[in-house]
């Protein structure tokens, strides 16, 4: 089936709401790939300075189904932007919608006017409860939405969508002002509130507060729908709360024309959720209920606390951190650990019996954890990732630098068959060499020679590949785990003896939220690192440009 929608004709009436999964390039194209049911693509809320959002913890749950959340309007700038934008391949049946704010009437228009050449529609983005001075703080005037509408659209020439608050008393006024100052359509709703999330009487967001999102505010989106349906008969984009084709149908009975699903995508593998918008549109057809039995409502984003008894120094940036509790975990999951007021940060567990992990003093948040004195406590959340799968009877290769050791101890502990590749640039930096010697054959290399091979661990790699036979290559797996240059230098390597199916690879990254909402941690193919990894194939494993 195909629809109607300010101009184009699309290949599905669905989208995801702006700043939710498909926030990245990549994601964006894969999904122009992949998923015909999203007809309307929406960028992620695009201002005309870069803007770096807010501290993790960004994103958390605080009911089965129900979140909150203050990312912080994350953005490269209207120019960066455009250059990335303009790079997608856009089919004929899709409608790419870019979400811009501004601070002002003359912010918007010139982020308007930069953006319009690569977009076939803006969404203006009037109602983000969590960003002082953007969002909501425009979208609850009505004159004010009407100067904003106005002069954008004096500005250019494609359809401009106004994105509604449901914090106002009276939303079909907003919505009024909009279509009378030419709006083509009209998006409701963006997130309630602002809210709360706490734990252990601790605020959980670093913005202190944020947008309530996902299954407890469908009610409101449908009564802020219901009013515009009546005051207005411009085009609506509905979202806020769905997750079921019970949910769809309600929002088209309120008047919608496309329906926005975000939150309910929550920890799905991009695969899970190209799958579930496929079952979502047999849903309609069939009045079946399947799509909505993918969604994690069990989902644990809680924390737990953990007692540091012992932190031993490496060297100058370096430390082990002994706590002590145990964890349940496999080889490949992560933890966030999150120290109020400070900010939370994925970590690989070194150990689980007792939970250890090493930290290197990289920014304010590792500063802060390295000092922490025996006996303080700290939260942590997880395992987040999908566990590292291991071929019974493979030899294992793992290779690792920096705190990537962490990420493939337990893996090479739990085979086996393995060997273990740990670089450094001087002796000082290495650690839990010992204990690796225990589970595996250990090659040491360092930059200065001052332990082991002298040179880089990928070039101590290669000598060790030339000595083996093409049979026993047939039977390597290798995890890669570390900064990016060596995970690239060791890919490079593995590939001159094995094929691409025998190597996977974890890059130390950015990833903000942990359960895929957020797109932070971006693949060039479209994949999410925190649930699709973190240890992925060749083809997926290099990160994309911030």
């Amino acid at each position: 089936m195909t629809y109607p929608f300010l101009g184009k004709t699309l290949s599905g009436r669905f989208t995801i709401p702006s700043g939710i999964v498909t926030t990245a390039p990549s994601i964006m194209q894969y999904f122009l790939n992949e998923v015909p049911q999203i007809g309307v693509l929406t960028t992620k809320s695009i201002g005309l300075e870069p803007r770096l959002g807010n501290r993790e913890p960004v994103y958390s749950q605080y009911a089965p189904g129900c979140f909150v959340n203050a990312v912080g309007l994350t953005n490269p700038g209207a120019i960066a932007s455009a250059t990335l934008l303009s790079e997608l391949s856009i089919p004929e049946d899709r409608f790419l919608l870019t979400s811009i704010f501004g601070g002002s009437v003359e912010e918007f228009v010139a982020v308007a006017r930069i953006m319009a050449p690569c977009s076939d529609g803006l969404e203006l983005n009037l109602s983000c409860p969590h960003a002082a001075g953007y969002g909501m703080a425009m979208g609850q005037d009505p004159d004010l939405v009407y100067e904003i509408v106005s002069a954008v659209k004096a500005a250019v020439s494609i359809p401009v969508i106004p994105k509604l608050t449901p914090n106002t008393d009276d939303i079909a006024s907003i919505a009024i002002a909009a279509q009378r100052a030419g709006a083509d359509g009209l998006c409701a709703i963006n997130t309630v509130g602002p809210g709360h999330s706490t734990s252990f009487g601790h605020p959980v967001l670093s913005n202190g507060s944020g947008g309530l999102s996902g299954k407890g505010i469908l009610a409101i989106a449908l009564k802020c729908i219901s009013e515009i349906r009546q005051a207005s008969d411009l085009p609506i984009i509905g979202c806020g709360g769905v997750s079921s084709a019970g949910d769809v149908t309600a929002m088209h009975d309120a008047g919608t024309d496309i329906v926005g699903i975000g939150s309910a995508l929550t920890a799905m593998t991009t695969a899970q959720v190209k799958s579930y918008f496929n079952d979502l549109e047999l849903d309609q057809m069939d009045h079946l209920n399947q799509a909505e039995r993918r969604i994690q409502y069990r989902l644990d984003m809680g924390f737990r606390p953990v007692t540091l008894i012992k932190n031993e120094a490496v060297c100058n940036d370096i430390t082990l951190l002994t706590f002590a509790e145990s964890i349940s975990v496999k080889p490949g999951e992560f933890f966030f650990v999150w120290i109020p007021g400070v900010g939370e940060k994925p970590f690989s567990a070194l150990t689980d019996d007792p939970f250890r992990l090493v930290a290197i003093d990289v920014g304010s948040f590792t500063h802060q954890l390295m000092t922490l004195e025996p006996g303080s406590e700290v939260y942590i959340r997880g395992p987040h990732g999908k566990a590292a799968a291991i071929p019974e009877n493979a030899h294992i290769m793992a290779v690792a630098g920096g705190t990537g050791l962490a990420a493939v101890y337990q893996i090479a502990r739990d085979a086996d068959n393995a060997e273990i590749f740990a670089g450094a640039r001087t002796t000082e930096r290495l650690y839990f060499i010992d204990e690796c010697e225990h589970i595996a054959t250990v090659h040491i290399a360092t930059d200065d020679g001052s332990r082991g091979y002298s040179g880089t661990v990928t070039e101590l790699l290669r000598t060790r590949l030339r000595s083996m036979t093409e049979a026993e290559h047939s039977k390597i797996i290798f995890y890669n785990c570390g900064p990016e240059p060596m995970v690239h230098a060791a890919i490079k390597v593995q590939r001159e003896f094995c094929s691409d199916e025998q190597i996977f690879s974890s890059i130390d990254y950015l990833t903000k939220c942990g359960v895929g909402i957020c797109g932070a941690c971006a693949t060039p193919d479209g994949q999410r690192l925190c649930v699709d990894g973190p240890f992925l194939p060749p083809g997926q494993a290099v990160l994309s440009a911030p």
